[in-house]
């Protein structure tokens, strides 16, 4: 059966070849094409044939943009200024600053603090170790803004701890990897900065805002899933801990969740942009790791600058080639046909909300966050704006979405990070998330059919 797979693999391969050179080669059998016609499809041809030959995803959609405007016959200096013009924006600088913060933070060992102290809130509950799994990535990941950071932090120490204590190791990594999510909905996230850029200067701190309310609905549905689960199968309750204790650690910890209050009120009450908060929290994370927690020392540093640099060029590298990428899907007005395809479908505002879920769950199972962020949005914005759907709330249901993407197969990069460090396989812990899964889903449907849940919070900062 796998042999037989394979040659249906290589098949469509070839096919996908034998398209892409017809159109760029203009053979006869396609001359009935219009030029419109034939630039989507050598665009779209190229992204499908790259993606399955897993070549990296920047060159995926930078490639197929050279080779369509080759076919178009437009000057391809256009496609080197697009790309250039992709990544020339002032908030742009927030997103190596946040990122170099949660790299600080995840190094320097603030998330074994956070999880000390979750555990003084929830650890005597029954199964109270999962439920501080995902109550620590709600404070780490509400301070890193990243899934990957958190996986790799809190699951590193946590996910042994629950196996050494009788929790199964699919159930351990299933709660780690799902939680770790919750760092993208819940701010500060550089997903959303990156969103804000490309659905046209959203507020970022609009953004921020209306994140808290989904992002705490998220961790509650999980805790009540772990909870239930871990009553079932009789999951152990956690050790007594003395009063005293219990402050040293709050004492401790406290330090480190102010990252994301300073980050939070500095935006809210003006004393600072996105950007310049940004900075500070990388000034701050570093000052604490390094002379407050000491933690981090200059060999550390150095290294974790060296990974940031590595994060950060293939972020701006996947910005640029999206852009590019997506100035093409404007140009072959790619997102007039999905709006029209979609409403042909039903002219239902419900049902056109449901059908654009469904899109961000399926091409998230399928790509990676960021390239999808600047993908989709440019498409799909016109038309939820069309249906009465503020950007801001249509921001938040993107970052479920595709937070929900990264924990699932084919393409989860969370799920693969969670299943290295737990060394389970993917099938196996994907099959444990199901329940998460499912409330992961019924929240996202809650945040895109009641406008409340995000523009309680964020409606006060839109403009």
């Amino acid at each position: 059966m796998k042999k037989f797979f394979s040659y249906i693999f290589g098949a469509f391969i070839i096919f996908l070849l034998g398209v892409l050179l017809a159109f760029m080669f203009k053979l006869p059998i396609v001359q009935g094409f219009s030029r419109e016609e034939g630039g989507r499809i050598v665009l779209f041809t190229s992204f499908v044939l790259l993606m399955m030959l897993r070549v990296p995803i920047a060159f995926c959609l930078s490639i197929p943009a050279f080779l369509t405007s080759i076919y178009l016959n437009l000057p391809t200096m256009v496609i080197f200024q697009r790309m250039g013009a992709g990544i020339n924006a002032f908030s742009l600088i927030a997103i190596p600053f946040f990122i170099l913060a949660g790299q600080v933070m995840a190094e320097g060992g603030i998330a074994q603090k956070i999880v000390e102290f979750s555990n003084i809130l929830v650890g005597r509950v029954r199964g109270g170790l999962a439920m501080v799994n995902i109550l620590a990535s709600m404070f780490f990941g509400g301070v890193s803004g990243s899934s990957v950071a958190d996986t790799s932090s809190i699951g590193a120490f946590l996910i042994p701890m629950m196996v050494d204590q009788g929790y199964d190791r699919d159930f351990s990594i299933a709660v780690t990897i799902t939680s770790s999510t919750l760092g993208i909905i819940i701010p500060p996230s550089h997903n959303m900065i990156i969103y804000s850029l490309v659905a046209g200067g959203v507020s970022v701190g609009a953004l921020f805002m209306a994140g808290y309310i989904p992002g705490i609905m998220v961790g509650v549905a999980q805790m009540i899933v772990a909870y239930i689960i871990s009553r079932k199968r009789n999951y152990p309750v956690a050790g007594k801990m003395s009063f005293k204790e219990a402050l040293i650690i709050t004492r401790d910890s406290i330090l480190g969740l102010l990252v994301g209050v300073i980050i939070i009120a500095g935006i809210i009450f003006g004393v600072f942009t996105a950007t310049e908060a940004s900075v500070v929290a990388a000034v701050y994370a570093i000052v604490i790791t390094t002379f407050v927690y000491k933690t981090m020392n200059l060999k550390k540093l150095l290294r974790t600058f060296q990974n940031t640099a590595v994060v950060i060029a293939m972020v701006l590298f996947i910005i640029a080639s999206s852009s590019a990428f997506g100035y093409l899907l404007a140009y072959l007005k790619v997102p007039a046909l999905v709006a029209s395809a979609l409403t042909s479908i039903s002219t239902n505002k419900y049902v056109l909300l449901l059908l654009i879920n469904l899109m961000l769950l399926f091409l998230g199972m399928i790509m990676d966050m960021a390239p999808l962020i600047l993908i989709t949005t440019p498409i799909l914005l016109p038309l939820v704006k069309s249906l009465g759907m503020s950007p801001v709330q249509f921001g938040i249901v993107m970052m479920i979405n595709l937070g929900i993407g990264l924990c699932t197969p084919p393409v989860g990069t969370t799920l693969f990070v969670g299943c290295a460090i737990g060394k389970s396989t993917m099938e196996r812990v994907a099959k444990a998330s199901i329940p998460f899964y499912a409330v992961m889903i019924a929240i996202l449907l809650l945040v895109t059919y009641v406008p409340w849940f995000t523009m309680f919070l964020g409606g006060r900062f839109a403009r």
